[in-house]
């Protein structure tokens, strides 16, 4: 019979449910045997005394992104001349609407050509 003191230790109130693959059960089931414990167990041990490193591995394609750069220094520079001339007392006119129209279309094209570039937002490298 247990004692109150080991009874309120053991005393797991919360449940917590994982899917998992057959492959990664597979691995659970192996881990609990390895030390002859329950599942649950085990998880518990791999949670409190287990410490998980986590990395992140940038690459990145420098010529690629020189050129992005590149793109975003000309858009901000056909941005800039833009407020120049409105901030001047400039006129609003038809081209001038449609260069701010182009810088916009550039700046989402660009910013489309990044996601890809990175991966999108999984961090899934695309090919070309």
């Amino acid at each position: 019979m247990r004692t109150k003191s080991k009874d309120k230790e053991l005393n797991h109130r919360h449940f917590v449910a994982v899917r998992l693959t057959d492959v990664e059960l597979n691995l659970l089931d192996q881990g609990a045997t390895c030390f002859s414990i329950s599942r649950s167990e085990y998880l518990r041990k791999l949670l409190l005394e287990k410490q998980i490193n986590h990395q992140i591995k940038v690459v990145a394609d420098m010529n690629d992104l020189r050129k992005l750069v590149s793109e975003y220094g000309k858009i901000g520079s056909n941005l800039n001349q833009i407020a120049k001339h409105f901030n001047s007392g400039g006129s609003q006119s038809r081209a001038i609407e449609n260069e701010i129209h182009q810088c916009i279309t550039d700046l989402f094209l660009l910013r489309k050509e990044v996601l890809k570039l990175a991966g999108g937002m999984n961090g899934n490298r695309k090919t070309h």
